[in-house]
Formats: C-alpha cells, sequence, structure tokens
C-alpha cells in the first residue's frame, strides 16, 4: 500500500500531510510534511516548517532535493498525483532514504 517514487533526502518521518499546489496559498504548520506537485525558489520560505517533502515530479538535482537535503528533512519525489492521492490533513510516513510514503491511520499503523 505504499507509494514509490525516488529518494532524495534520507530519514524517516511520520507526520501530518499538508498539500500545497501553490505557496502563496500555503497554510503549513511547524511539523507538516509539504505534499506539493514541485518546488522552486519561491518555496523556500516553507521548508523551514516542513519535517518532510514529497513532490509529484523532480530528482536529485531538482530545487526540492537540493533544499530537502540542506535542511535534513527526508524527501522523496516522483510521486504521481501525489497532491490527489494524498489528502491534506492525512497522517503519514516518508521514507527518504528508501523512496516510500505510505498514508498511515492515526496511530501511526
Amino acid at each position: 500500500g505504499a507509494l514509490t517514487g525516488t529518494p532524495v533526502s534520507a530519514g524517516i518521518i511520520e507526520g501530518t500531510a499538508r498539500v500545497v499546489k501553490s505557496p502563496e496559498d500555503a497554510k503549513l504548520n511547524q511539523g507538516d510534511i509539504l505534499v506539493a506537485p514541485y518546488t522552486d525558489p519561491g518555496w523556500t520560505p516553507l521548508f523551514t516548517s516542513a519535517v518532510g517533502l514529497i513532490t509529484e515530479v523532480g530528482g536529485m538535482m531538482t530545487h526540492g532535493s537540493v533544499v530537502a537535503r540542506e535542511y535534513g528533512i527526508p524527501a522523496v519525489v516522483g510521486i504521481d498525483k501525489a497532491t490527489e492521492i494524498i489528502e491534506d490533513g492525512a497522517y503519514i510516513r516518508v521514507d527518504g532514504t528508501n523512496g516510500f510514503v505510505q498514508i498511515l491511520d492515526g496511530d501511526g499503523s
């Protein structure tokens, strides 16, 4: 039941998904996991609150991947339709070491 993508920043984190389609509309709280179609330099301020990153497009050297590694937050990119599959507010696990994202129940299972 895991979503698979490209692992670009190592680590495993669990938290609340915040689906953000544009940085101007972001309502990201400290400790949320940012789920976005992509990122570019305009998204950088959101990384100070995020504890994880998931994007629909990207690779090892794309903006989100590089910034995630700089901030030390787990990240998985290249998950097609992530902003549609993952609901805003869902409790999820990001495995940036192996490239998996799991949608969990509230108790972490």
